[in-house]
């Protein structure tokens, strides 16, 4: 065997009982470590169902004349269909990580001012440390605090509504994973 061969393994001859390593890219880093994509079928089907329950969040806002939807609702929504094997993405995380954001944001408000830039970034900071603390990561209950400080919303009517919209997602997600037979199952654990 050559040096050549010795320092550059993917080189060496192979037996018949031994198949051929797959040579690395070039630039590996163009490549990057991303998921494989998913098949069109897995793709449809977690789009679909994360849009049905975001349609189905925008009819109930409708019917009791209230915005149900709000952005942190479809980041969440996004997670639990997409990428339901995350811990962000399970039920404790969505349903425990909103309400830790409303409760950070409703506090950093009672201190704050309304509106305020400062004080709606020193809310999601709070909400990232509470659901640090409680083992509830959920990135969208950030940016709940966030709407609660910037946009004041009575805490007796959105506080019941987010945590109904929560719920509702993790139920649509629980559901879809079982109509789906090569759907990987949600959740991973509930509590």
């Amino acid at each position: 065997m050559s040096i050549d061969a010795a320092l550059r393994p993917d080189t060496a001859p192979t037996s018949a009982a031994t198949a051929p390593v797959p040579r690395e890219p070039r630039l590996p880093w163009i490549a990057g470590r991303a998921p494989a994509r998913p098949a069109p079928g897995a793709a449809f089907h977690s789009v679909s169902a994360a849009t049905a329950a975001l349609l189905g969040l925008v009819a109930i806002g409708a019917l009791i004349h209230e915005p149900v939807l709000i952005p942190p609702l479809a980041a969440s929504a996004a997670l639990v269909h997409c990428a339901p094997a995350l811990p962000l993405a399970q039920p404790r995380s969505v349903i425990g990580g909103h309400l830790l954001g409303a409760a950070a944001g409703y506090a950093v408000a009672a201190v704050a001012a309304h509106g305020s830039a400062w004080a709606a970034a020193l809310a999601a900071g709070v909400t990232l440390a509470l659901t640090t603390l409680a083992r509830t990561p959920h990135s969208p209950a950030c940016a709940t605090a966030v709407v609660i400080v910037l946009q004041a919303p009575a805490p007796g009517r959105f506080v019941p509504l987010l945590f109904g919209a929560t719920v509702l997602l993790v139920l649509t997600a629980f559901a879809a994973s079982r109509i789906r037979r090569a759907a990987p199952r949600y959740p991973a654990y509930w509590w």
